[in-house]
């Protein structure tokens, strides 16, 4: 059994069709989508309209959430007031989204699970009762099990954090999938997890970068200009 993980799209219609392309090449059984769809990018309808087409199951996210329910982010935000620039940010780039998407694609959204199970692994996007916090990929083995042991799965995936990477703990494999877009570890290449018969890769695709960098300076989207910036670093970069 072969299945893929892709995650964190944030709109970013060109790195997607780019990881469509690879898994054709992989050819896994099943493709799951760890959330993060939309938001931050400069095609967030095209995204959720092709994986609905798709007809991906998956989790839902902090940056879907905060589509339909903003006081998330508020809430949030309120918890770590050293980033209330990145917050006040993001919260500027949520209504050019909301009105991309529209009710009907926003209510999908909405009705995606928290956690997804297939067989002995679980799917999350941060953690499993809290879409904002996970552990960082320098988190402890202790830490990582304090997160992840409650879903008592042999193999546990999320997303979130935009840094891929593979840990074995005892009785139990934590793997991130990192972003399709936006990735946060230098690499700027679009990153999923594959996953044969139980044991987890991270795939790195190429894309037409720059391609995706017009989309935005074409989008009218607010904050378009630190996106790419991102995009072009491969990392996360303060906000101006």
């Amino acid at each position: 059994m072969r299945v893929a993980i892709v995650s964190d799209i944030h709109g970013n219609l060109t790195a997607f069709d780019a990881v469509l392309e690879d898994l054709k090449r992989n050819s896994p059984d099943l493709i799951l989508h760890g959330g993060d769809l939309a938001q931050g990018g400069a095609r967030p309808a095209e995204v959720v309209d092709k994986i609905r087409a798709l007809g991906w199951p998956g989790v839902c996210g902090n940056t879907d959430e905060v589509l339909w329910a903003p006081e998330a982010l508020t809430a949030y935000a309120a918890k770590a007031p050293k980033l209330q620039a990145l917050f006040n940010t993001i919260a500027e780039m949520i209504p050019p989204a909301v009105a991309a998407l529209g009710p009907e694609r926003i209510a999908w959204l909405k009705s995606l699970p928290k956690v997804e199970r297939r067989g002995s692994m679980a799917l999350v996007h941060a953690s499993p009762n809290d879409l904002w916090r996970s552990p960082l990929v320098e988190s402890s083995d202790a830490e990582l099990a304090a997160a992840y042991g409650s879903l008592n799965a042999s193999l546990v995936v999320y997303g979130h954090i935009h840094r891929p990477f593979i840990r074995q703990l005892p009785g139990m494999t934590v793997a991130n999938s990192g972003s399709v877009s936006m990735p946060y570890d230098g690499d700027i290449r679009a990153s999923y997890l594959l996953v044969d018969d139980g044991q987890p890769s991270i795939r790195r695709v190429e894309y037409e970068l720059e391609r995706e960098v017009e989309a935005l300076q074409n989008s009218g989207l607010p904050h378009a200009d630190w996106a790419i910036r991102i995009l072009r670093a491969g990392q996360y970069v303060p906000i101006a």
